[in-house]
Formats: C-alpha cells, sequence, structure tokens
C-alpha cells in the first residue's frame, strides 16, 4: 500500500515553524486611559491606532529610575503631542506575554486615569502610528483590541462619574 504524500499546506508549516524559546524577560510598561468632556460634557476617550492597525492606549517602557506614573504621563506626551494633562489615579495592571523571535516576553502594563487639559484637539502623534482619535466612552471601549484594558476603561469611566 501506497503512503499518501502530506498535504503540501503542512509540510509548509512544519517547515516554518518558530525557533525554540531560549530566553524570558520581564518587561513593565505604563500607560494611560486619557480622557476629556466634549462641549455637551460627554466623556470622550484618546485612543491610538499602533503599527499593527490595532487601536489601544498610550504606554511605553518604563526608564530605569522612573515611576511608572510619570512614564504613563512621558508616554502619552511622547506618543500623541498631548502636552497638559492630570494624571488623577492608577487603575490597575494588566499581565500579558507574547514572542519576540526566541525570546518569552513577560509584561506587565501599569494603566492610569489621565485627564486631558488645555487644546486637546492640538495633537501631534508620533510618525510610527497609524492614527489617533478622540472617541465617544461606547465606540472607544468597542474599538480598543484589549479586553483587560477596555475592563480597566469601565473603571476608569466610573472613577469619572463619581466625580461629578
Amino acid at each position: 500500500m501506497k503512503r499518501p504524500r502530506p498535504i503540501s499546506g503542512v509540510k509548509k508549516l512544519v517547515s516554518n515553524r518558530n525557533a525554540t524559546i531560549k530566553d524570558a524577560v520581564h518587561e513593565t510598561t505604563s500607560g494611560g486611559i486619557v480622557y476629556r468632556l466634549d462641549s455637551k460634557s460627554s466623556i470622550e476617550i484618546l485612543l491610538i491606532q499602533d503599527a499593527k492597525n490595532r487601536w489601544t492606549i498610550p504606554k511605553g517602557h518604563v526608564e530605569p529610575g522612573e515611576e511608572s506614573r510619570d512614564t504613563a504621563k512621558r508616554e502619552i506626551q511622547e506618543e500623541t503631542g498631548l502636552q497638559e494633562m492630570n494624571v488623577l489615579s492608577w487603575l490597575g495592571k494588566v499581565n500579558f506575554r507574547y514572542r519576540r523571535v526566541d525570546t518569552l516576553v513577560l509584561m506587565t502594563m501599569h494603566i492610569y486615569l489621565v485627564e486631558a487639559k488645555g487644546d486637546t484637539d492640538k495633537l501631534n502623534p508620533e510618525e510610527w502610528l497609524k492614527g489617533i482619535k478622540w472617541f465617544p466612552v461606547s465606540q472607544a471601549i468597542d474599538k480598543i483590541e484589549y479586553e483587560d484594558i477596555s475592563k480597566l476603561m469601565l473603571i476608569g469611566l466610573k472613577k469619572i462619574r463619581e466625580s461629578r
């Protein structure tokens, strides 16, 4: 009896397998759920669209010696061009992992509630971003690609409403 030939797709999949993970690293990032009130006092959330077309919050790596709260403010300024803000409160952290070539990256992301101040329409996004936009809360929750961030967004929304 003749042996069946492997399906070409399976052969390709097997030949293109990722390299074995050789190392694991822990990295810490920090960012913010940035909000403003529009002309009707409705809450809007600022989202950025990353290089992979995913809508998310502005965030970045914590530098050595830097507090995560300070990182959130710096990264929001760098990524969005928004200069005036009030970092109100820590909402929580999100832990996740991903693969970077042959390294497993264990990521902890600290998220703060941030009130935008000044001219909030004057945005100057970094070049690598595909988009930046203020969204009504319901649209922001639908757009955000990461469920854990959307849960923290709801906690932030509750804090905003309680403070009004």
